[in-house]
């Protein structure tokens, strides 16, 4: 199916940033993809102690050295790379370009905010002097929406600021937040996307929370960290700043379970709507995001999508076995490498699929602006 046609009100994605184990920037995201080369390097056991000796982490990542000194001191590892990868992206237009303060929204995902600056907290409040002795500059880092909060702060934006939280559709539900934003007349553009830290506090909550009898299993992915953002705004609105319309958001659907065996019946269902819904076959599709997790979870999902894609093949994103489990991030990062695929193809669909073992499946649908 060839896009050639777009109303002025259709929504769409029109630029986006990344910070991820292959770097900073969009372009070394998408290059790294098309690499195929594992960004999970060993960790320096001096700095991250843990139940985990790899992760894919931002190369060399020092939130003063990116941001500056000044307002960093305090400012937690998923702040600073939330921070950084809003900037990316504004920096690629000029503020100016982007509108109103006021009318220039922000949706971000995370699961827990920082893992790290909740343990420290704690911590501290029970070693100190007394359970009240603690640094009161570290307090905001506590709260789940420091990281939305303090990128509206450092780069004066005013309009609507949420933070969703959903497991590893985190990413999708936020971008499905911002589209609902944007209709309902409350903000354009929406800048959305999703964060993610990698901590050794957050290293032993995965390894315990995926661990039976005390032993993780052999099959548990490494874990990594990062940030995508994408910025959503109208097609006229994306004309009228000389912006290039990226991909149209075709339409989303979320669906719940409560047996972890009825995932694979569930999530075709939620594909098979999202096509019918976007007036889609599934031979329209030609690049296909999935979560790969590689447990009995994605496994259902592989089987969903071959029940409901048949014969066609799609070309593949994987995003999982090269950046590691990035949890909050991970479908954020699934939309990037769906983006970079279809700016080589001025015809594509793009299906993003994701299943959260805490009881959601989801998917999303992006068509190539030809």
């Amino acid at each position: 199916m060839t896009v050639t046609t777009i109303a002025a009100d259709e929504l769409v994605l029109s630029g986006w940033s990344a910070a991820s184990a292959f770097g900073l920037g969009a372009d070394r995201f998408t290059a790294g993809l098309r690499a195929g080369t594992g960004a999970v390097t060993a960790l320096d056991r001096d700095v991250w102690p843990g139940p985990y000796d790899r992760a894919g982490l931002i190369p060399g990542f020092d939130i003063a050295g990116v941001l500056g000194k000044k307002g960093t001191r305090s400012m937690d590892r998923a702040t600073g790379i939330a921070v950084a990868t809003v900037g990316m992206l504004l920096d690629q237009y000029g503020r100016e370009r982007l509108g109103e303060p006021e009318r220039l929204g922000l949706v971000l995902g995370t699961n827990s905010g920082s893992v790290q600056s909740i343990m420290d907290f704690t911590r501290e409040s029970l070693t100190g002097a007394k359970p009240y002795h603690v640094d009161p500059a570290r307090f905001p880092n506590t709260v789940m929406n420091r990281a939305a909060g303090q990128s509206a702060i450092w780069y004066g934006l005013k309009g609507p600021n949420t933070t969703i939280a959903g497991g590893s559709l985190t990413g999708l539900l936020a971008l499905n937040y911002a589209v609902r934003l944007h209709r309902c007349g409350h903000s354009e553009p929406v800048l959305c996307g999703a964060v993610e830290e990698y901590s050794v506090p957050r290293g032993w909550l995965e390894w315990h929370a995926r661990s039976r009898d005390g032993v993780a299993p052999a099959d548990a992915a490494p874990l990594g960290e990062g940030c995508a953002i994408f910025l959503l705004e109208s097609y006229s609105s994306a004309v009228r700043q000389q912006r290039r319309p990226l991909a149209a958001v075709r339409g989303s659907r979320f669906l719940a379970f409560a047996d972890p065996a009825a995932v694979r019946t569930v999530l075709a269902r939620a594909v098979a709507e999202a096509l019918a819904g976007a007036g889609l076959s599934p031979a329209d599709v030609t690049v296909l995001a999935a979560s790969d997790s590689g447990d009995e979870f994605g496994a259902q999902e592989e089987a969903a999508l071959a029940d409901v894609l048949g014969a066609a093949r799609p070309t593949r994103v994987h995003c999982r076995a090269l950046l590691g489990d990035t949890s909050a991030a991970s479908s954020a990062f699934q939309l990037a490498g769906a983006l970079g695929e279809l700016a080589d193809r001025p015809d594509g669909i793009a299906l993003v699929t994701g299943v959260d073992r805490d009881g959601q499946v989801g998917c999303t649908l992006l068509g190539a602006v030809g």
